[in-house]
């Protein structure tokens, strides 16, 4: 990992391939090399001729801890994202994030649409402007004393998965605590590039792609099926979906 400072946040990435950029952002209490490496998606992307860009997102990974909420609002996230890009001198990229990194590339399409030549957002559907997909009782089985005192079935799968890829779990509580920002309908409207929307059949976390779809001129639904929140994440569908809509948008 390769790192930079976004405002004075070191921000760790890695840079990988050779050809059109894609910029992929991982999702809550995940990782760049946990959603993308090891599910495949480097080797996916880089095999069609891609250049691969992964940052682990403030809070996660190698990236700075910070512990107020309002650090980790979408729109600094956001920001980091396009500081990358300008760090590596991209005026302009593909861009798929997933679950929260889903919500930061809404957010980067919207804000920076000079920068997003089309954008791929997986497991966040309708919630990304109704409602937010991850509840903030998270943060209070990430601070729970043992794993055994969470009772909360979802809360006990991110305490699980924060625990197993040995992340600050302090520094994660407060990141859901200040980045469930929703867009409005009218934001989300304004999102002038191609997006495709990619959502499990089973996730109960997203809500479905079709809606979103219907609000964002440019947008299509892919359903993968089947697929929980998690397991979406590395999907065949979703990597066939997203190779072929790279290709028709001609990205």
């Amino acid at each position: 990992m390769q790192s930079f400072s976004s405002d004075g946040v070191d921000i760790a990435y890695f840079d990988t391939g050779a050809g059109e950029p894609v910029l992929c952002i991982h999702g809550f209490a995940s990782s760049a090399h946990v959603n993308w490496t090891y599910p495949g998606w480097v080797d996916a992307l880089t095999k069609a001729g891609r250049r691969v860009i992964a940052l682990d997102n403030r809070g996660h990974g190698a990236s700075a801890k910070l512990y107020d909420p309002a650090a980790y609002h979408t729109t600094l996230m956001a920001e980091d994202a396009r500081a990358l890009l300008d760090h590596l001198g991209i005026g302009q990229s593909v861009v798929m994030g997933y679950s929260m990194g889903a919500r930061i590339t809404a957010f980067l399409a919207q804000r920076h649409p000079d920068r997003v030549k089309a954008a791929i957002m997986g497991g966040l559907g309708i919630k990304l402007v109704d409602g937010v997909g991850l509840p903030e009782t998270i943060a209070e089985a990430l601070e729970a004393e043992t794993l055994d005192a969470v009772t909360d079935p979802q809360g006990r799968m991110f305490r699980a998965f924060a625990m197993q890829t040995r992340s600050d779990r302090r520094a994660l509580a407060a990141c859901i605590r200040g980045s469930r920002n929703l867009m409005t309908r009218e934001e989300a409207a304004t999102i002038a590039c191609p997006l495709l929307i990619a959502v499990g059949t089973k996730d109960s976390i997203a809500g479905p792609p079709e809606p979103l779809a219907a609000i964002v001129p440019k947008a299509e639904a892919l359903s993968i099926p089947e697929r929980d929140h998690m397991p979406a994440v590395g999907d065949k569908v979703f990597k066939a979906g997203v190779l072929d809509f790279l290709a028709r948008n001609g990205v």
